[in-house]
């Protein structure tokens, strides 16, 4: 059986591994397809320190936004309610929805901050009532907000 060669990864590959990781590859697929391509380097000492200096850049990058998000979702937790005002017509039911959208602008008014709408789960908002919201403000924080329908 032939020897296998280790390599450092310069991009993200399917089913081998992401940017920067050490992997043990056949010598022919490195030699015909990643280091031509620039796929991948030889792992050299140096090369190994540079990418474990990366990686621990990348966790303190990590860290300071989840510590962001903390400090966001301490700030919505603040507010009791958002209130949303839409037109009403009979038994309480709203004319359109509410939208991530309409929750942005809510909590821009109330907090002055910018909140991403993709990560906001509201459920169907039809009629007037008090509703909660999940605000995904990281990928382990996730906050969740009261929506008050009002009359407009």
């Amino acid at each position: 059986m032939a020897k296998r060669i280790q390599l450092v990864l310069n991009q993200d590959i399917n089913k081998l591994g992401k940017s920067g990781d050490l992997v043990d590859v056949a010598p022919g697929y490195a030699r015909n397809y990643l280091i031509p391509q620039n796929l991948a380097t030889h792992a050299t000492p140096s090369i190994l320190k540079q990418v474990e200096r990366r990686r621990e850049q990348e966790r303190q990058r990590q860290l300071e936004l989840k510590q962001q998000a903390l400090e966001q979702k301490a700030a919505l937790e603040k507010v009791n309610s958002l209130k949303i005002a839409k037109q009403v017509g009979e038994n309480e039911a709203i004319f359109g929805t509410i939208t991530t959208q309409d929750v942005v602008d809510a909590i821009q008014a109330a907090t002055s901050q910018e909140i991403d709408r993709r990560g906001i789960t509201i459920p169907d908002i039809n009629h007037l009532g008090t509703y909660k919201a999940d605000i995904k403000l990281h990928s382990d924080v996730v906050a969740q907000v009261d929506i008050e329908v009002v009359a407009s």
